[in-house]
């Protein structure tokens, strides 16, 4: 007998830096996940056999593409994923959310939407300028909010925005994604180096400028340290010309795959998350890199930013800094480089700490038990 159908829609099927959202759907055991969205994008590779879009890539999938955001309209997309027969939709942003409503209403199935930061954490006054697909959320959120079955969160502090926001709270519900325990796993057979590493995207929010601030003073005491920078985006220029400017030992290595990054965690000292909220409001939900060290054993040292602190507990498993503190990022630091005993006792206690709470396997057993939560709700409620 083949499994339910559950519909995963984003507007841009997968950009590297969302394989929470592939992972997951794999992952699933009694439903089979198709993917679907307003268009491809270069990034995580998707089951063809399993991924719809809109824009099939030419001049008319664009026009197809827009139509579909500002109207709704997109007979195409709506014949495949009618075919399909699916049991509900899961948006994996809110301004996806806000996109997909139209077929949600069409098809008549219940909605979870997944909202993961900066869509809860935007100004208004900032995201109605932003793009398109902000401006389309902003009318359509009220709608949202009353059409949604369900309203999951990341972390507890992204459920603390929906509800300024007005959001209804008998419908949001905060639940961690987890990450993979067995591909983050530390192998003890590689020896640590005076490394502190750094993981994700060249963004404002990533607060990566604060941390190369920070090394100059660890690298001052400890000048064996290095600097190595994993990840790629629009502030990485002005990021390199930074760190020329300071002595000491660095490398930016741009975006790697997965194998790559998790071979540095595996070998580094510390992994800093120097995270801070943009000056528009965007922030962090919870970053899964931060949970990923901890499993590989690599204590963190972050700041008292969104979910990190639920994540990263302060003085047990890491340390976290005030945001835009890099002379707080420093000390942190050098206090795990310089105490060995420290370091050990934070690295046992981050590991037990993710196997206890972010088990990806039983995140999306819970996950699960969410969907059918909501079709018994959605099939209660077409009975009456």
């Amino acid at each position: 007998m083949s499994k339910p159908v559950v519909a995963l829609f984003s507007s841009l099927l997968l950009p590297p830096s969302q394989t929470f959202i592939k992972a997951q759907g794999e992952q699933l055991q009694q439903f089979t996940p198709y993917y679907v969205g307003s268009r491809l994008v270069p990034g995580l590779a998707l089951p063809p056999e399993r991924t719809i879009v809109v824009n099939s890539g030419n001049i008319q999938g664009q026009i197809q593409e827009a139509l579909f955001k500002l109207t709704g309209l997109a007979p195409r997309l709506y014949q495949q994923v009618r075919q399909l027969n699916p049991v509900l939709i899961h948006a994996q942003f809110g301004l996806s959310g806000a996109l997909v409503l139209p077929l949600v209403r069409s098809l008549n199935l219940p909605l979870i939407v997944h909202f993961r930061g900066a869509d809860a954490t935007l100004k208004d006054d900032q995201a109605r300028y932003a793009s398109l697909n902000h401006w389309i959320y902003l009318r359509r959120r009220e709608a949202l909010k009353q059409e949604t079955t369900l309203f999951i969160t990341v972390s507890k502090f992204i459920q603390e925005k929906l509800l300024e926001q007005g959001f209804p709270a008998n419908k949001i519900i905060a639940h961690y994604s987890g990450i993979s325990l067995h591909d983050f796993s530390p192998d003890p057979a590689l020896p640590r180096q005076p490394i502190v590493l750094f993981v994700g995207r060249l963004t404002k929010k990533k607060g990566c400028e604060y941390l190369i601030q920070a090394m100059q003073r660890v690298q001052t005491e400890q000048p064996e340290v290095e600097l190595v920078i994993i990840g790629d985006g629009p502030l990485r220029a002005s990021l390199e010309t930074q760190a020329a400017q300071l002595p000491g030992r660095y490398q930016f290595l741009g975006t790697q795959v997965a194998t790559v990054v998790r071979k540095w965690m595996n070998q580094s000292r510390l992994l800093v998350a120097p995270s801070v909220t943009a000056t528009d409001g965007d922030s962090e939900g919870l970053p899964n890199v931060v949970l990923e060290a901890q499993a590989m054993g690599l204590p963190v040292v972050s700041t008292l930013h969104a979910g990190i602190p639920e994540g990263v507990l302060q003085g047990e498993t890491g340390f976290l800094a005030a945001e835009r503190n890099p002379e707080e990022l420093a000390a942190y630091c050098l206090q795990l480089l310089q105490d060995p005993d420290l370091w050990q006792r934070f690295s046992q206690q981050g590991q037990t700490h993710v196997r206890s709470n972010f088990d990806r396997t039983h995140q999306v057993e819970i996950l699960e038990q969410l969907y059918n939560s909501v079709l018994q709700s959605h099939r209660s409620c077409s009975q009456t």
